[in-house]
C-alpha cells in the first residue's frame, strides 16, 4: 500500500496550516476587503478584495478556512456557498473593468453541498465562474495552497497559470469518497489517493499545473507572482483568452 500521496492529503488538511488570509497578509499590501454578491448575501468562506503586489494593483480572492473553531464556523470550514462564488465572479468582472490581474488562493475540500446551497443555485454559480473566467480579459493566476477539492476548487482555478504548494492536493474527488465509490471501503483512501495522482509533483509532471511552490517561502512566492503578472500583463487580451482556451482543451490528450 502506497501511503505517500495520502499523507500529503492529510498535510493539506492540517489545522495549523497557513490559510488564505495568511497569504494575503504576507503578499498583499493595502488590502481592502469587499463584500457581498449583490444578489443575496456575503459568504465568509470566500475572502476577496483589492490591494497591491509591490507596485501592481491586483484583485485577490481566497477560500478561507479559519484557524480556530470560531473562525472555522464563521468561514464554513472553507466550503463556499453560491453567494461566495458569485462574489468571486463579481470581483473578477470588476478587475476586468479596471484592468487588474486576478490572484486566486484555493483551499477547499469542496463547495458546500447543503440543501440551501442547492436551492440558491450552487451548480449554476460554479458553472458561471468557469464560463466567465474562460473569457476574462485580464490575467488570472490561481494557487492551490491546501486542499483543491472538486468543482469548488475548479471554480477559482480556470486560470492562465495554476500553481500548487508542494504539500497541497488538487482532485476531482476526495480519496475517501473515491474509495467509497470504487470499493465501498473508505479504508482504501490511500490507494485511491495514489490512483488519483492528486499531488503537486504528479500534476506538474502531467502538465496540469505550471509550478510547484514551497509553502513556507512567502517572500519567494510573492516575488514569483509579481514576475508572472508583469509578463502576463504584457500580453494582448485576445491572446490570453486563446491560450487559456487551448490550455484546457488539451487536458486529457
Amino acid at each position: 500500500m502506497n501511503t505517500e500521496d495520502y499523507e500529503i492529503v492529510l498535510k493539506a488538511r492540517a489545522a495549523d496550516r497557513l490559510t488564505a488570509m495568511d497569504y494575503i497578509d504576507g503578499m498583499i499590501s493595502d488590502f481592502t476587503e469587499l463584500h457581498g454578491d449583490r444578489l443575496y448575501g456575503d459568504d465568509r468562506a470566500v475572502i476577496g478584495g483589492i490591494g497591491f503586489i509591490m507596485d501592481i494593483p491586483v484583485t485577490v480572492i481566497g477560500i478561507e478556512k479559519g484557524k480556530n473553531t470560531k473562525e472555522r464556523i464563521e468561514h464554513n470550514f472553507g466550503s463556499a456557498a453560491p453567494e461566495g462564488y458569485r462574489k468571486a465572479l463579481r470581483l473578477m468582472k470588476q478587475a476586468e473593468k479596471f484592468k487588474r490581474p486576478v490572484l486566486c488562493l484555493v483551499d477547499t475540500a469542496g463547495a458546500y453541498c447543503g440543501i440551501e446551497a442547492e436551492e440558491h443555485g450552487q451548480g449554476r454559480a460554479i458553472a458561471d465562474n468557469l464560463y466567465e473566467m474562460s473569457t476574462l480579459r485580464v490575467p488570472i493566476l490561481s494557487i492551490v495552497i491546501g486542499e483543491g477539492g472538486s468543482g469548488g476548487a475548479l471554480a477559482l482555478a480556470h486560470a492562465d497559470r495554476i500553481w500548487m504548494v508542494e504539500d497541497a492536493y488538487f482532485s476531482v474527488v476526495s480519496p475517501e469518497n473515491c474509495a467509497n465509490i470504487l470499493w465501498k471501503d473508505t479504508g482504501k483512501a490511500s490507494d485511491a489517493a495514489n490512483a488519483l495522482s492528486l499531488t503537486a509533483n504528479k500534476l506538474f509532471q502531467a502538465g496540469l499545473i505550471d509550478k510547484v511552490l514551497k509553502g513556507n517561502d512567502m517572500k519567494g512566492i510573492k516575488s514569483q507572482v509579481y514576475k508572472e503578472f508583469l509578463g502576463l500583463l504584457q500580453r494582448n487580451p485576445e491572446d490570453l483568452i486563446e491560450d487559456r482556451y487551448r490550455r484546457f482543451r488539451k487536458v486529457g490528450y
